[in-house]
Formats: C-alpha cells, structure tokens, sequence
C-alpha cells in the first residue's frame, strides 16, 4: 500500500512539472499592432486570446512598473524581456532594475549588431559580452539568454558557424539559448538536430510556422510575410521538435506570430499545439 502511495505522489508531482513548464506563452511582438495603440486594450487582447505567460519586447511608453501593473490586472505573468545589444552593454544597472520591476525572470538579446556577415570575430566578440551580462544577471537572480535569428548559421570555411563558437565560446550557466524555430529552418538548419547538438542550452521556443514551398538556405534573418503561417499548417515538424526540446531542458514555449493576422491566426496556432500537450 505504500509503495502505492508513493507511485501516486511521484505521478501526481511529474504531472504537476509538465503542467507548469510546457505552459504555452506569447511573445508580445505579435501583438503589437494591437499593444501600441493602447496598451490596456492590447493586454486585454492578449487575455482573451488566452494567454496567462508572456515575454515582452519594449513596455510601449509605459514604465515597467505600469506595464506590471497592467499586465497583472490581466492575469499576465512576464516571464523574460527581450532587451536591445547595445543597451545591454551600456545600462546594465537599468536593465536588471527593470526586469526586476517587470517581474521577469530573464534578458534575452535577440539581434546582434553587424554589417555583412556574421564573423567569428564578432561572434567572439558577442559572446564575452555574453558571459558578462549573464554574470551580472546572475548574480541578481536572472538569467541571460540570445535569440537565434539566421545570420549566425552560415557556414564557415571550415564547415563550423558562428553559432558553434558562440556556443563554445559562452558559459552554459551563464548563457541560454532561445531557438527561434522559424529563422532556424529559414538558414537551412534542422531544429531537431541544433537540439540534439547542443542538449540543455536551449530553454526557450519562439513557435512560428513556415508555408509548405518556402525556399530556405538565407542568413539574413529577413522572410516574406507571406512564409509565416498557422502553427501546424506548415513544414515544421513540430511533434518532433516540442519532444525533443522537452527532452533537452526546454523550458519557455512562447508562440510568435508574424502573420499577417495574428489576432486570428493565434487561435489555430494554440488549438494545434494543444494537441502536442502545449496550453495557455
């Protein structure tokens, strides 16, 4: 019998895990039509659509104290900000005091600045200021996280990319990876393969789709609209890639609809993904 007892706790607390850490948030980007005009009306939005987890990018001429207050009267939980390179290294202080005030729990950078391609250098570059960042973010109780967007897979002479000397060249306990899936794929990368590569890096999905047809093999971290689709109506093959990002430690599932329609391609998006296990 008590054995029993403890089989039943355990399942009842593995359950309780994959409940709160395959939550399906929304990147805010998507709704910025929608946030920056009002964003009272925009959070609401964001309720309605029904989400309870969001990651923000800009507090659209809010404090980030309004933008708590108001993302909590939505029943909306900030869970990371995305934050600009270049403040980053120049506000420091600022950003942690705001991320605190937003009630997140990470930074993540999501476009490194660079003209022409994305060298080495540059890479070596990002990733010691990298590590700086996520051990000044550390040491207040954040994390630091950089967004993939295309530019850091093109292959090198030597048949690495810049991705691979970030990710050798950062810490593991000080740096975390949030996959873009879509600007994965649109540099000719195989997500399930960049997971199994790197297991553990990764701890956050930005989940957008791409149509059926689309050409990839570009690093420049730009696509037509026209190639973002429904969740679940395009060439991802997304039961493998939200298995395997469970598998490796994957911890944010955050929805970023750059559709022409988010308002109405969101519900398709999230009804799909809840058939893999994903809800709001």
């Amino acid at each position: 019998m008590k054995s029993k007892i403890i089989a039943v706790l355990l399942l009842a607390s593995a359950s309780a895990f994959a409940a709160e850490t395959n939550t399906l948030g929304v990147q805010l980007w998507s709704l910025r039509a929608q946030l920056l005009p009002s964003l009272p009306s925009g959070l609401a939005t964001t309720k309605a659509l029904g989400f309870t987890q969001v990651e923000t990018a800009g507090t659209y001429g809010h404090t980030a104290k309004e933008f708590r207050s108001l993302a909590d009267l939505n029943g909306l939980k900030i869970v990371g900000s995305h934050i600009d390179y270049k403040r980053m290294q120049t506000d420091l202080p600022g950003v942690i005091a705001e991320l605190k005030a937003l009630g997140a729990s990470y930074a993540c950078v999501a476009w490194i600045p660079h003209d022409g391609d994305f060298t080495v250098e540059m890479a070596k570059e990002a990733a010691a200021n990298f590590n700086a960042f996520g051990a000044a973010l550390k040491a207040e109780g954040l994390r630091f996280g950089f967004h993939t967007h295309g530019y850091e897979f093109k292959p090198l002479a030597d048949g690495t990319t810049a991705f691979d000397v970030l990710m050798s060249e950062t810490k593991p306990d000080l740096v975390f990876c949030e996959m873009d899936v879509f600007w994965v794929v649109n540099a000719g990368v195989d997500p399930v393969r960049l997971l199994q590569k790197y297991p553990t890096r990764f701890k956050a999905f930005h989940i957008k789709d791409m149509r059926k047809g689309a050409k990839t093999g570009f690093y420049e971290g730009r696509a037509p609209v026209e190639d973002n689709v429904v969740v679940g109506q395009g060439l991802m093959d997304w039961p493998a890639i939200v298995a395997e990002g469970r598998k490796d430690g994957v911890e944010f599932y955050l929805i970023e609809d750059e559709t022409s329609d988010p308002v109405h391609n969101i519900p398709p998006s999230i009804a799909y993904l809840e058939t893999l296990g994903l809800k709001p």
